[in-house]
């Protein structure tokens, strides 16, 4: 008798994980259905399930590890019809996914079955996620029929019980040495033939239709936030409930501010004399929420000498919290901008405050001269 590790393909140090993928991938290759009932196939896949069924318990594999087949005789190791006690919780567990009509795997409700969930996605501006919004949306639903209530049967007639299933959705019929359970093809697994369809409908017992939902946008929601609307999605079947619309937030990128986490920032030129001086400039803020448009204006205080890069924080100026009452700041920075299109007056007077300013009032020229100075040096060794 075969080693049951090279049966499945695997080392005898492998885990769970590698057996079961190992034993899926043989099944799956040699399964009768996928072979024409060839009886070579269905002997190899006998004797794959037959190693997994031993391998895939632990007290079994501890066995076989340290006895060989004497080990797990009569629990799937040389007994006639050995290892196929358990077939079908064996292939529900392991194909559970893929064999979906088969050895009790996903099986199809006969009764009221809840609504697919939607997905929406909905872009905003920064103004709407800063102060909130009631926002309209149209989303295609499927919707039950009005007039046949969602039983796909026409007005005054109802469905017939299915003679071929007897009402379970389900036919099984004997395959090999295994039974195979699949949906009854007459009704699909309804239980229940539609003999007298709705006009409306089709006799599906819904309608697709555009359903206009409005939305409201909370406070302080970010890029990729997500909003449930439960409830909201498409109509069950056979009279189960709806499922539930996913609005997935998305946050249009902004001219003038930045977001980070809850602080805003916006980059701001500062006229030279300004930032030579110190003085008041006006900030675009979003202080006035949805309606401000970008020409909301808030002070800010400019300190003397202040350089391009500098920052003024305006504290609880930026975004509020979507879980607290916490806000973030408003971080401006300063952009020095020098006078361009001087005429002859202005020029003048430039170059005489050229004459008059030494190294006090440029402190970092005169560093940075120093230091250049002593790396020409250093390369020319002069």
């Amino acid at each position: 008798m075969r080693d049951y590790y090279e049966i499945l393909g695997v080392s005898r140090g492998c885990d769970d994980a590698a057996l079961k993928a190992s034993f899926r991938k043989l099944a799956m290759e040699h399964h009768p259905d996928r072979n024409g009932g060839c009886e070579e196939a269905a002997g190899r896949f006998k004797e794959i399930n037959e190693a997994y069924s031993v391998l895939s318990d632990a007290k079994k594999r501890a066995a076989y590890d340290q006895f060989g087949h004497a080990g797990v005789n009569g629990h799937g190791g040389g007994g006639p019809g050995a290892g196929f006690a358990d077939v079908n919780d064996i292939f529900s567990e392991v194909f559970g996914d893929v064999f979906g009509d088969m050895f009790g795997g996903r099986r199809q409700r006969t009764g009221p079955a809840r609504g697919q969930d939607l997905r929406y996605d909905l872009e905003i501006s920064l103004e709407q996620a800063y102060a909130g919004a009631e926002v309209e949306i149209t989303v295609p639903a499927s919707m039950t029929c009005d007039d046949c209530e969602g039983s796909g049967c026409a007005p005054g007639t109802s469905p017939t019980v299915c003679g071929s299933c007897g009402g379970a959705g389900r036919v099984r019929a004997s395959q090999g040495f295994f039974s195979i359970e699949r949906a009854c093809p007459r009704c699909g697994g309804a239980g229940r033939l539609v003999l007298d369809p709705c006009k409306t409908c089709r006799g599906h017992g819904q309608l697709r239709k555009d359903r206009t939902l409005q939305v409201r946008i909370p406070a302080g929601v970010d890029d990729g936030a997500r909003i449930r609307l439960a409830g909201e999605g498409d109509a069950g079947a056979r009279g189960g409930p709806r499922g539930d619309l996913y609005i997935f937030l998305s946050v249009t990128p902004h001219e003038l501010f930045e977001r980070d986490g809850l602080d805003l920032l916006c980059t701001v030129p500062v006229p030279m004399t300004v930032a030579a001086l110190g003085g008041a400039i006006e900030a675009p803020c979003l202080l006035g929420g949805e309606n401000c448009d970008g020409n909301c204006k808030i002070e800010v205080n400019v300190p003397e000498g202040a350089q391009t890069g500098r920052t003024v924080r305006l504290k609880g100026k930026g975004m509020p919290s979507l879980r607290s009452r916490e806000r973030g700041d408003l971080v401006v920075e300063l952009f020095v901008e020098t006078p361009a299109k001087l005429n002859a007056r202005q020029k003048a007077l430039m170059r005489e405050f050229a004459e008059l300013c030494g190294e006090a009032q440029h402190p970092k020229s005169a560093n940075f001269i120093g230091k250049a100075k002593r790396f020409w040096e250093d390369v020319t060794g002069a």
